[in-house]
């Protein structure tokens, strides 16, 4: 019977995709100086959270010097990067222990979410490529297999959106036509809820595209979704 710890130890010893293989394992070599004394994770990273979560976080791919280095998902990110602004809304919408994640070995714990990134391996420029979001598609799908309490997938960015819909069809929710990404677009597949946001990276925060306030009231959207 497949597990999510099975899962996790797939995803982990996976080595499809050569060029995000080379490219997480330079950069873990490599490091920058602000955590070159630090011992990089450097492998894929897979997700974490509520095994009983009610909504599934979809993100881009990890930061090379964020979950490549600390081996948990929007983690360890630089200050303003994307886990900072994620999961101080994650805090207060009651997703979330602590309003900051820094490594595998904190207290924060996930309550009715669970997070993953549509590629698992961290990518040159932050830019993986659709070949290796489709070689890291079946993970997605065997993980909403294996949290059949998801409701809600809550896209963050059109990648992860893409990835999300790629992954209904697989389960049968083939959607047509396909819905547009946009922030706080929705969709429904099969029994899922497909909400839309943009990715809280420094791009999309620092030109204020993204809000805090607009990714709470995301939040509260997801939390009112997975409630009804």
């Amino acid at each position: 019977m497949d597990r999510l710890g099975d899962l996790v130890a797939d995803i982990t010893t996976c080595c499809r995709c050569p060029r995000l293989v080379a490219w997480r394992e330079e950069v873990a070599q490599r490091r920058v100086a602000r955590y070159r004394d630090e011992v990089y994770w450097g492998r894929p990273v897979p997700g974490f959270g509520d095994p009983r979560a009610r909504l599934l976080l979809l993100g881009l791919a990890p930061a090379a010097h964020g979950g490549n280095r600390t081996g948990r998902v929007f983690t360890g990110d630089n200050p303003g990067g994307s886990g900072e602004l994620l999961f101080v809304s994650l805090h207060r919408a009651g997703y979330a222990s602590r309003p900051r994640s820094i490594g595998p070995a904190d207290d924060l714990r996930l309550r009715d979410a669970y997070i993953a990134a549509a590629t698992r391996c961290a990518p040159p420029g932050n830019r993986p490529t659709p070949d290796e979001r489709d070689a890291c598609l079946p993970f997605l799908v065997r993980e909403l297999r294996l949290l059949p309490e998801v409701r809600v997938v809550l896209a963050l960015g059109g990648y992860a959106w893409t990835a999300a819909l790629l992954a209904f069809a697989q389960l049968g929710h083939r959607v047509a036509p396909r819905p547009r990404f946009g922030h706080a677009a929705e969709a429904a597949a099969g029994s899922y809820r497909l909400l839309g946001c943009y990715h809280p990276s420094q791009q999309n925060t620092f030109t204020g595209r993204l809000t805090q306030a607009m990714l709470d009231d995301i939040l509260v959207r997801a939390r009112a979704l997975t409630d009804s």
